[in-house]
């Protein structure tokens, strides 16, 4: 049975990765800070993570017993619109942690435990391409560019991986809001078939979710 590990999974994009790869057969490992009824009820394995505590992330992969086929680095926060004053900086360093630090260091800690054939994907946002860039949302958007640069380093230092970045669109999210323009159905159903076709020479790569390439 395939093993799967989905961080930020109690709701939202992270929920329904665990719902689908569960509802196929998949063993799913399912982290969240505050776990909810609903990632119970895919029958997950349920880990409390906080992405803010720097030392139990460090320490997590020592709970994982068994090699894990595919690890999604889901989870994340939008923080603070803007960034002119102090409470909006230290608000920006929590979306750094959670966006960008916390998930590179929880990867470099699983892949020791990633199968051979295993592959690393992060969720990351249009909002963190600086060739596609608007106005507004500095903390939002520096913390995707940081997490898709760390991770395409990540690829390079870890050439025996698979290792990609993916943006799953504008998502009817607690995040996306009712006036995004897809389910998370459809945009799971969307990244799960990137991620299948992830190959050595994708790794390091930055894909929408319907495979294209986006500029960095």
């Amino acid at each position: 049975m395939p093993r799967v590990l989905v961080t930020g999974a109690n709701r939202g994009l992270g929920l329904e990765f665990a719902r689908q790869y569960a509802a196929d057969g998949w063993e799913v490992i399912g982290t969240a800070r505050n776990p909810s009824r609903e990632l119970e009820a895919t029958g997950a394995r349920v880990e409390a993570l906080d992405l803010t505590d720097l030392d139990a992330v460090a320490g997590f992969a020592d709970r994982l017993e068994t090699p894990l086929d595919l690890v999604i680095a889901n989870a994340g926060i939008y923080g603070p619109a803007n960034a002119g004053s102090a409470e909006d900086a230290k608000g920006w360093q929590a979306v750094l942690t959670v966006n960008s630090i916390a998930p590179t260091l929880l990867a470099h800690g699983l892949l020791p435990k990633l199968a051979k054939g295993g592959k690393m994907v992060a969720i990351s946002s249009m909002m963190g391409s600086i060739a596609q860039s608007g106005a507004g949302s500095i903390p939002y958007r520096s913390s995707k560019a940081a997490l898709n640069m760390a991770w395409h380093v990540l690829a390079r230092e870890n050439p025996e991986r698979i290792i990609a970045v993916l943006n799953p669109g504008w998502v009817k999210t607690d995040m996306g809001g009712a006036g995004a323009s897809i389910t998370p159905e459809e945009s799971i159903g969307q990244l799960r078939q990137v991620i299948d076709g992830l190959t050595g020479d994708s790794s390091g790569g930055f894909f929408d979710r319907d495979g294209s390439p986006i500029a960095w």
